[in-house]
């Protein structure tokens, strides 16, 4: 089952809960680009590599591409999201339930902007939808046991896999260019830092663009008072949207994020940053096509933090390392636990 775009533009002014849905999900794809896309492109802005303005454009291109190639290849990822939670046989009360969920998120990921810590949207969207399931059920029978511990292997996957990549892909780097001038090799890095960051980008779409499009045609179904749909197709219309999206939140507001991923966790050269673009991309791709909901920022993240140890772990700020590890830790049960308020309050009002 889809939507067409022409179906979608005609059903909003006369479906107030579709045009909610959307407003609340476009809010939170456009803070995902805020918070979360400019992961993509730090380490390439933080080397000089390429300014701000060019990365975030060829960020947005990439995203796109992203979205459209790995939906086609498969959307295991977005299916996953999908059938992560059970809101009920009640459309308009499981409506109540993914709107509270969505505006949650917002909150949460507006609030670790202001402080400029990369929080995870993939992380913070799991848990607001799952505390919003609890709500509405008034029981851990809201969540999707089987799916939900996907999550938990990408909760591992990306920390172990990120950070081993990162250190041994700077190694083998180091390995093969030892004995080379390291300027006659900064043209090389250099490009090869511009394809790792489209690499990155691309992932990023595939990854979180899955995502965010699963679960907006979960609100598309559900203001059409179909609670349960078990096969979906993604429009073109809408990989379009979430792109555009993403990359205009990421204009706005990725400088803050790219600092603190980029530049404050491990001052890196440019072969350096290679190398955790590439290490990155790799773990996103075999979690991608394995259907497992990873963090691309904790994927990124990690994936530095290997590039830098592999100097020694004095190289690695434990500093933000500390405040990133302490949001993704307080993610799950405190945007949980805001979903499942907001859910309990949007039930009162609704």
């Amino acid at each position: 089952m889809t939507i067409t775009f022409l179906e979608f533009i005609k059903e909003l002014p006369v479906n107030t809960p579709l045009l909610i849905t959307a407003v609340l999900t476009c809010a939170v794809i456009f803070v995902n680009g805020w918070t979360d896309a400019p992961n993509a492109i730090a380490t390439m802005v933080s080397t000089r590599t390429m300014d701000v303005d060019r990365a975030i454009i060829m960020a947005a291109i990439f995203n796109f591409f992203g979205v459209l190639v790995m939906t086609m290849i498969n959307a295991n990822v977005a299916e996953t999201l999908y059938k992560m939670v059970d809101f009920g046989d009640d459309a308009k009360m499981a409506l109540v339930g993914l709107s509270a969920a969505l505006f949650a998120i917002v909150l949460w990921a507006t609030a670790a902007w202001y402080f400029g810590i990369p929080t995870s949207e993939s992380h913070a969207l799991i848990a607001g939808i799952s505390g919003a399931a609890i709500a509405i059920q008034s029981s851990i029978d809201g969540i999707n046991g089987s799916e939900w511990i996907k999550v938990i292997y990408g909760l591992v996957m990306s920390t172990v896999l990120g950070f081993g990549l990162g250190y041994v892909v700077v190694s083998i780097v180091k390995l093969l260019f030892w004995k080379t001038d390291r300027r006659k090799t900064a043209n090389l890095f250099k490009n090869g830092q511009i394809f790792g960051g489209m690499a990155m980008a691309f992932m990023h779409g595939a990854q979180d663009g899955q995502k965010f499009m699963g679960v907006f045609l979960l609100g598309v179904f559900l203001s059409q008072g179909q609670a349960h749909v078990n096969n979906f197709h993604i429009p073109i219309w809408l990989m379009i949207l979430c792109s555009l999206l993403m990359g205009i939140g990421t204009s706005i507001g990725g400088k803050k994020i790219i600092k603190s991923v980029g530049m404050d966790m491990v001052k890196m050269e440019k072969y350096e940053g290679f190398s955790a673009d590439v290490g990155a991309a790799i773990c996103l791709l075999i979690s991608s096509l394995f259907g497992i909901p990873v963090s691309t920022t904790h994927v990124k993240t990690t994936a530095i933090m290997g590039v830098g140890a592999s100097k020694g772990i004095r190289n690695v700020n434990l500093e933000v390392v500390k405040e990133m590890v302490l949001t993704w830790v307080l993610t799950f049960p405190g945007c949980g636990l805001i979903g499942f308020i907001m859910a309990k309050i949007f039930i009162k009002l609704f």
